[in-house]
């Protein structure tokens, strides 16, 4: 399966290929995956994300899936790669990982079938849709800074091509540790799906992502950690949890909170003690 990266190399922006350890631009120059900066692999107009699909996930919320999936925008500022640095607001406690797959858009897609959708998919890549919790008391209904805020959308490393999503394992590590296990079998709706629901009304363009969900397990993590989601046949994506230089300004807008709804969402699977949860001891 051909497997492609956008690196920056001698200062400009370069689009390589993989050659076994090695990523070889088109003019030959090649360097090493280990020593390559890397960048997202597409450069997207929208990114869109299914709110759940996994079936764990759905077990472990102990809630039942709509008829049809729902979905969020996270704007491309939140763009980040393979190996970068996923930022914590300083004043911010409640940042979770989600391992996915993204899928990206090869051309023009707009009012298609899901039995014509993958003639409309370039190829796939690794996801870690990060939701900064602490905002989710005012952001619930649009997501927006819970999982639209900068470095929070980490792609990579590479675009790869000609990828059969069926039966494919997805792992997320945290400081080398398994944490999220589950398998794109466990989707209740297929990327084919996803596409085509979304091109019914929304243009879908090259290089447009679609984020297609998370299994069970997601949880926070702090600075310092190291996040790898690995997907088979996609490769790792690996990012580094740091601390924001600044705090979240005070003077403007709602604060980082710690309600119920934070809680019960960022830890996971205890939605049953929301508003009753028993002291911290």
């Amino acid at each position: 399966m051909p497997e492609y990266r956008r690196i920056l190399l001698d200062g400009a922006v370069v689009e390589t290929v993989r050659d076994g350890d090695e990523l070889v631009a088109g003019d030959g120059r090649r360097v090493k995956i280990e020593d390559a900066r890397h960048l997202p692999p597409v450069v997207p107009s929208k990114v869109i994300a299914v709110h759940l699909n996994h079936r764990s996930r759905v077990d472990e919320f102990q809630i039942a899936l709509p008829d049809t999936p729902t979905y969020f925008h996270k704007p491309t500022s939140s763009l980040n790669s393979h190996k970068g640095a996923i930022v914590r607001p300083e004043g911010c406690k409640w940042l979770n990982y989600e391992g996915e797959v993204a899928i990206v858009i090869r051309r023009t897609a707009r009012n298609i079938s899901p039995a014509e959708a993958g003639e409309y998919i370039a190829g796939y890549t690794v996801a870690n849709d990060y939701g900064l919790h602490d905002f989710r008391d005012t952001d619930a209904g649009s997501m927006l800074r819970v999982k639209g805020s900068d470095t929070l959308c980490p792609l990579g490393p590479g675009l790869v091509t000609d990828w059969d999503f069926h039966g494919k394992r997805l792992r997320t590590y945290v400081n080398g540790e398994v944490v999220q296990d589950g398998s794109t079998d466990e989707m209740k709706w297929d990327m084919h799906y996803l596409v085509a629901d979304i091109a019914r009304t929304i243009t879908l363009y090259p290089g447009d992502v679609l984020l297609s969900g998370t299994p069970a397990n997601s949880r926070p993590v702090q600075p310092g950690d190291v996040v790898e989601v690995e997907v088979e046949g996609l490769g790792k994506l690996t990012n580094h949890i740091v601390t924001g230089p600044t705090a979240i300004r005070t003077d403007v807008g709602a604060q980082p909170t710690e309600s119920e709804e934070v809680l019960s969402t960022a830890l996971g699977g205890d939605w049953e003690f929301r508003g009753i949860r028993p002291p911290k001891r």
